[in-house]
Parts: C-alpha cells; sequence; structure tokens
C-alpha cells in the first residue's frame, strides 16, 4: 500500500496530548515514587499456579518493586501476568511445571509497581483471572521520569511505523482469508508466511493489546483441550487447519474472527498511547523469547515457517533501535556499537536461510549445528539490549 504523508509535528504533538491524559497505566509523565536511597529489600512472594487458578487468587503488596517466587504445579508449561486492562505490566514466560524444582530455582519475576488494582493470569487462559492490590507508601519521595523530551521524536515515528505495519497486515489478512473461504488451500499456505510477518514486526509491544494478541497470536498451549479446544483461534489456530489437517473445512468463521481481530487493532492503534520503558524493554524481552523458546520451532510447529517470523521479530525490534541511536550512543556509544554488531551478526545469519523467491527455508531443515548458532547469536542480542532501558533511564 501506499504510505500515507506524514506530519511528524503533528504526531509529536499529539503524542504529547495523548502521554498527558493517559493514568496510572502508563507511566510517561507520571511521578516515581521509590525511597531515595533506592528501593529497599523485600521478602520475596511466593504464587502458585495450578491447573485451574492462582493459588493464593488474591494478595496486597506495597507499591515499589516486589518479587514474585512462582511455583508452576499444573502439568504443561505457562506463563504468568500482571495485568492493567488489557496492558501486560510484567510477565513471565515458559514456566515450567515445578514438582522436582528446588526452591532456591524457581522462577522469579521482580515487578514495580504502582498504588492500584491489577489482574494476574492463572493459568490457561479459559482460567479467572486473580487480583492484585497494590496499596501506597507514605511519604513517598517523587521522582520524575527523565528523558521524556528527548524521546517524543523516536516515539511518535514509532507509532507511524505501527500503523503502517497494522494497515499492511489488514490487507494482507483480507487476502488470506479470502483464499481459506474460498477454499484455495494453495493459496492460503502461501500467503500465511507472507501475512504473518506484518505481525511479528510490532510484536515487541504487543502487551499493550495483550487482550487482541492472546485472541490474533495465542498457541494451543494455552488452552485446556490444546488444538481440540473451542477457544483455539487465530492465526495458529488457521495454521493448524490449513497445515496439519490440510484442509481448509470448517476454517471460514475462524477466518472472520481473524479478520475481525485484526480490523480492532488496526482501530486501537490510532489512540494506542506507547510508554517508552514498554517499547524498549519489550525489544529486549522479544529476543530473549526468541533465544529461549521460538528457535526450537515451537512457534509455527505446523508450517515451519518460523525463519520468517524471526526475522520479522528481528526486523521489529531493530527498528525501535535504530530510532534511539542517537540516544543510545550519547549514553554509551560502546552499548550501541555492540548492539549494531549483533544484530550484523543475527541478520548474517538468517539470510543464509533465505530461499530466491525471497522466503526463507522450512524451520524443520535446520540441523541442531544451525539452530545452536542462531541461538547463540540472538542470546547475545538479547544480553546487549536487555541494559538499554537502564541506559536511557527508563527503569
Amino acid at each position: 500500500m501506499t504510505a500515507p504523508r506524514i506530519n511528524y509535528l503533528a504526531v509529536g504533538a499529539g503524542m504529547l496530548v495523548i502521554m498527558a491524559g493517559v493514568g496510572v497505566g502508563t507511566y510517561f509523565l507520571a511521578a516515581r515514587k521509590e525511597a531515595a536511597e533506592g528501593p529497599k529489600p523485600r521478602d520475596a512472594v511466593a504464587m502458585t499456579i495450578t491447573a485451574t487458578a492462582c493459588e493464593p487468587n488474591e494478595l496486597t503488596v506495597p507499591e515499589g518493586r516486589t518479587t514474585f517466587v512462582i511455583t508452576n504445579k499444573a502439568n504443561r508449561g505457562l506463563e504468568w501476568e500482571i495485568l492493567q486492562g488489557v496492558m501486560v505490566i510484567e510477565e513471565k514466560e515458559n514456566i515450567l511445571p515445578s514438582e522436582n524444582t528446588s526452591p532456591d530455582k524457581l522462577p522469579r519475576l521482580t515487578a514495580r509497581l504502582e498504588p492500584g488494582d491489577y489482574e494476574i493470569t492463572c493459568g490457561l487462559l479459559t482460567n479467572p483471572r486473580g487480583k492484585l492490590h497494590v496499596t501506597a507508601l507514605a511519604n513517598a519521595p517523587k521522582q520524575a521520569t527523565p528523558g521524556l523530551v528527548d524521546l517524543i521524536g523516536p516515539l511518535a515515528e514509532y507509532k507511524v511505523y505501527m500503523s503502517l505495519e497494522v494497515d499492511d497486515l489488514a490487507d494482507a489478512s483480507k487476502a488470506f482469508t479470502d483464499a481459506i473461504k474460498a477454499g484455495d488451500l494453495a493459496k492460503a499456505q502461501a500467503l500465511y508466511a507472507s501475512t504473518r510477518p506484518h505481525y511479528d514486526r510490532i510484536k515487541p509491544v504487543a502487551e499493550l493489546f495483550s487482550d487482541l494478541d492472546k485472541a490474533i497470536d495465542a498457541r494451543a498451549d494455552v488452552y485446556e483441550k490444546l488444538e481440540a479446544d473451542p477457544n483455539f483461534a487465530g492465526f495458529h489456530r488457521l495454521e493448524y487447519g490449513l497445515f496439519k489437517q490440510k484442509s481448509t473445512d470448517d476454517l471460514g468463521p475462524l477466518a472472520d474472527k481473524l479478520m475481525k481481530d485484526v480490523t480492532e487493532l488496526q482501530g486501537r492503534v490510532s489512540t494506542l498511547a506507547v510508554p517508552p520503558e514498554k517499547m524498549v524493554g519489550g525489544a529486549a524481552m522479544l529476543m530473549e523469547r526468541l533465544a529461549s523458546a521460538k528457535i526450537s520451532g515451537e512457534e509455527e510447529r505446523y508450517s515451519h515457517t518460523d525463519l520468517a517470523d524471526i526475522q520479522a521479530n528481528v526486523e521489529g525490534t531493530e527498528k525501535i533501535t535504530d530510532l534511539l541511536v542517537p540516544l543510545t550512543t550519547k549514553a554509551n556509544a560502546a552499548l550501541q556499537k555492540n548492539i549494531d554488531d549483533n544484530f550484523a551478526a543475527v541478520n548474517t545469519i538468517l539470510a543464509k536461510y533465505k530461499t530466491p523467491d525471497g522466503g526463507f527455508k522450512p524451520h524443520d531443515t535446520l540441523t541442531q549445528d544451525d539452530r545452536a548458532a542462531l541461538q547463540k547469536a540472538v542470546t547475545t542480542l538479547a544480553d546487549s539490549l536487555s541494559t538499554l532501558r537502564g541506559t536511557l533511564g527508563l527503569d
């Protein structure tokens, strides 16, 4: 599609208005309440996830930094999230069953929380959510978020990037879902791999629309009955039908739902406020997920189009870091060079698996050595990005 003419001054001014108007759920322009001498040590809070609930299902902690120690008593790997509305504040993914895990090796999640009421996910997506209450501390001194003015430009440009990618996602999804409803299996399979990257490029900030992210991109693992669960929908449910069952039968309603969710995302992005710490932190977290899980092939387990996803994730992450180059270079030039070098290393490895038609080889054709080399490069990149939020004063 043709990119619209962008008035960056107007976009920047609009971003400032949006930032000023958003409440506790976003952090810029909000007061930081933390003791002047830094966060005080606090006992860890135990949280247990079962197949059906959280234990406890409701808890209260004071504002500031809290560490949660998470035990998984379910029979599959799960995630645990702290949410405010549709925005994921913090999350821990791939929490494996903990039956034989020693207490000192249990997964931990440390979150800095503002006073207010939050929700917590409790295992499968179909389970009821728990409640987390964060109480205010008396006489907590305030510390303003630094560098807001410097971030207005990068945030405005990133909003434009997101909007264009979601517009392209909507166009591509229309062609993809039309092919499914027309019963054209070969065309739908071919369009699947070229449609997904538009979504994967904005994945670093998917926590900001977690409800739609789950509807569009959840895998079967998070549902009780896996692929047979009636709640399983989105891209991966369609992928299962097209590539595992090799049929478009009964996929029409699921295609319509995907198109509906993508259209809703398209409308929501226009007014979405992007906190700078979520943009920067999400970039680092996405690369950590790539290294720890997605390179294994679990994401596109039926179509084996993982490498296209990975390339798009890297591109979306690199877009964020490119927008921040002047700020990162000023704060730590060595870190910026390290980030640039690590992106180059990952892109060089991915380029080896490109096909003449612009696509990628199937992920299941990679050898163990191939996967190990890619995982090592992505892990190194994730490590360099892990300090970026702190470098820019956004912790």
